[in-house]
């Protein structure tokens, strides 16, 4: 059943998006179903759910972090987490920079941008975004690199609402991608992906054009309680 999901999912995509299974609450035998039907990222909600199942897994996983990230957190992910979607501040991606050099690497990051009407969501303003790429600290951070964006949309049925808050989106990172940042920002700054789109908004997420989309019950059936 995962894997004719995932076959389905993948097909749909039609190599436009990449997919990312998210396996929040999931067991690792569901895990290794997911693997051994093609999929190689994963992502997690929670820092320690992802540290306790990635030594369980095959090596060359990709380990996506897409649930919001507290700064003291960052150490354990930092020896092998690929991507992290959910950067919102200055502060955050200074931490990362610091964990990545340890290990001597370079940590890519998405900006997470605010675009849903719900007060529950975490995220820059565009505002924020262009304020933070804009500032002369990143010229330091030799051990992050800022890929891209993420956006959750509105948790609502009216699907025009969803569709406008994700062309925002890709509206906001071809401006962003275009632009030639000060101070030697350009060399921390290389987009070329844009996180957005879930279990039920994907389809319309990648005709907006999304170039990851985080997807779990559409895979995995509904979400377990965690007991982690």
């Amino acid at each position: 059943m995962i894997a004719d999901a995932i076959h389905q999912i993948q097909t749909e995509l039609a190599g436009r998006a990449q997919l990312i299974a998210v396996t929040k609450t999931k067991p690792i035998a569901m895990l290794q179903e997911a693997y051994d039907a093609g999929c190689r990222k994963f992502g997690e909600n929670k820092v320690q759910e992802m540290v306790e199942k990635q030594p369980q897994l095959p090596a060359d996983l990709e380990w996506h972090l897409i649930g919001h990230l507290q700064t003291n957190k960052t150490k354990y992910i930092a020896p092998f987490v690929t991507l992290i979607h959910s950067v919102d501040s200055l502060k955050l991606l200074q931490e990362i920079n610091k964990q990545a050099a340890k290990y001597n690497r370079v940590i890519d990051c998405l900006l997470q941008i605010y675009i849903a009407d719900e007060e529950t969501k975490f995220g820059l303003s565009a505002d924020e975004a262009e304020e933070l790429l804009n500032d002369p600290a990143l010229t330091s951070l030799s051990n992050v690199r800022i890929v891209g964006l993420m956006g959750l949309a509105t948790n609502t049925e009216d699907e025009a609402q969803i569709r406008q808050e994700f062309r925002g989106l890709k509206q906001l990172y071809d401006k962003l991608a275009a632009t030639s940042w000060p101070h030697g920002n350009g060399e921390r700054i290389q987009f070329s992906e844009l996180s957005m789109g879930m279990s039920g908004d994907y389809r319309i997420a990648v005709e907006e054009g999304s170039t990851l989309v985080r997807v779990g019950s559409a895979i995995f059936g509904a979400r377990n309680v965690s007991t982690l």
